[in-house]
């Protein structure tokens, strides 16, 4: 991240800097203090681990209430960080501690279940991944056994070494819980922020190609909440990046400066949403009002027999069937007369029938240049990554008509109704929000697959990252690779698409009109 934006170290000597946290050399001298804890269970805080638990967000309410009230403090505490320190601050905001004044939540997610755990109904193997490489690496209790705090000279994980038996002891599984709760019930509630209980000032900081976790609960968050003082920053590049650099430090300063300092600096005058809007190969940042766009053309495109993609209803029926667990149909535009920007939410409404008694359905969403090659796009973490992705379990097919819109259908999750082989069903898909201009001349492409994405691509530069098990294959370390929860006898089998009148087979996106 240095060698591409040396300012990110600029000025600091990074001794002091920690993972997905501000660097205290950045913004002491800014007349901050900056608070690090370590939550139960990990560093030099004992206890049982138990991520993103009511009991972690009740100790840090306590954390919150203990700064306020230092000598050190005017009282006015706010939060910022990325991941894991945005999605405990959509927990703890619904609690409304008294002395927290502002949150900046920054590519985190916001629901247990549809960010984090299960996307569609399906399984996401991250979590299990994740708590072995970065949550038990830095238990309590490593002691000796652990890394040394480069600061302090002391064991970043507590005095004392404990025993395998002992540290296994002192965690919940987190795979196992996860996979104990394959509906949406009081576990993912419990780790899920009431978004409608958030009175705080807030700035949401999504990334277009967080598809998997970091981007879902951002705009969720921003849409949802009950704070009057509320913002949406949206922009691209790596997971981290632009939390460090010059712009979104800077972005944060004047927010913070005016909720926690009340400077005013003119933050009030800004617009709600800021948007880079991408494009191949670059970024045009662009004020909205509001989110989903005020001015946004919610246009239907029809999947067609012959597996054209376009405006006008498909006048013939046809069936395509595809292998349950494999690469799918590819449904193509024309190439394209005009630019057209597709920048929001989006989703797919699609007839299936399965030869088992379920189907998973992974829709993908992309972009062809002239020479149909596929275009990708530098992920939140995967370096080729589509424009946009979105899934659903068949079985999960049931909707909350309440909470729903047509543009992001809201499925409760509280029930299995498995598939009648043979029989039809109606399914309506939610695809996380999106922006991309598609240029003159390519083919915007929807693609109705069995299983995650994979980059076909020759390219195979920044697809290792130490710090996670899965090798990059287009998702990141996002995929629905747990064999317990895709029983093949009932996942791999044909799936069968029904197109043409009578059945729901088009795809919704938000066309944002050129305003030059």
């Amino acid at each position: 991240m240095t060698e591409a934006y040396p300012e990110v170290a600029a000025g600091s000597s990074n001794r002091f800097q920690a993972w997905e946290v501000v660097d205290p050399e950045k913004w002491i001298p800014q007349g901050y203090a900056c608070v690090r804890v370590d939550s139960r269970g990990a560093g030099r805080s004992p206890g049982v681990i138990d991520p993103f638990s009511p009991r972690e967000t009740r100790d840090l309410y306590q954390c919150i209430q203990w700064a306020g009230t230092q000598r050190w403090s005017t009282g006015r505490v706010g939060l910022t960080g990325i991941s894991y320190y945005a999605i405990n601050q959509w927990e703890v905001a619904s609690l409304r501690p008294p002395h927290l004044a502002a949150i900046c939540a920054w590519e985190g997610a916001a629901d247990f279940y549809r960010d984090m755990t299960y996307h569609g109904g399906i399984r996401s193997t991250f979590f299990a991944n994740w708590y072995d490489m970065q949550v038990k690496t830095v238990q309590n209790g490593l002691g000796d056994r652990g890394p040394t705090n480069a600061v302090s000279g002391l064991n970043a994980c507590g005095d004392e070494t404990l025993g395998d038996d002992e540290l296994a002891a002192n965690r919940i599984d987190l795979g196992a819980e996860i996979a104990e709760h394959p509906l949406d019930d009081r576990f993912h509630r419990e780790r899920s922020g009431l978004l409608e209980d958030i009175e705080v000032p807030l700035l949401s900081a999504a990334n277009w190609g967080g598809h998997g976790l970091h981007a879902r609960g951002n705009f969720e968050g921003f849409s949802r909440a009950s704070s009057e003082d509320r913002w949406l920053e949206v922009h691209g590049e790596e997971h981290w990046t632009h939390f460090y650099t010059d712009y979104g430090r800077e972005l944060q300063l004047q927010f913070f400066d005016h909720f926690l300092k009340e400077v005013d600096n003119g933050w009030r005058d800004r617009p709600r949403v800021t948007l880079w809007i991408r494009h191949p190969k670059h970024f045009v940042t662009r004020f909205e009002d509001d989110w989903p766009i005020p001015r946004t053309r919610w246009t239907r495109w029809f999947l067609h027999p012959d597996r054209r993609l376009d405006t006008t209803p498909s006048e013939l029926q046809g069936r395509l069937e595809m292998e349950a667990l494999g690469d799918g149909l590819m449904f193509v535009t024309e190439p394209l007369d005009e630019a057209l920007e597709i920048t929001g939410p989006s989703s797919l409404q699609l007839t299936v029938a399965s030869s088992t008694t379920d189907a998973d359905i992974f829709i993908v969403i992309g972009v062809l240049d002239p020479d149909g090659d596929e275009v990708v796009f530098q992920g939140a973490l995967d370096p080729h990554s589509p424009i946009a992705q979105g899934w659903l379990r068949a079985s999960h097919r049931a909707l909350d008509t309440e909470r729903s819109q047509p543009w992001r259908p809201w499925h409760p999750h509280d029930r299995i109704e498995p598939l009648t082989p043979g029989e039809p069903y109606a399914l309506d898909v939610e695809i996380w929000p999106t922006s991309i201009v598609i240029p003159q001349g390519h083919r915007l492409s929807v693609t109705v697959r069995g299983s995650d994405y994979v980059y076909r691509g020759t390219d195979t530069t920044g697809v290792d990252i130490s710090t996670f098990k899965t090798r990059f294959t287009g998702c990141g370390p996002f995929v629905h690779d747990d064999p317990d929860d895709r029983d093949p006898e009932v996942f791999d089998g044909i799936t069968t698409l029904l197109l043409g009148p009578g059945t729901q087979a088009s795809l919704l996106l938000p066309v944002i009109p050129n305003e030059s």
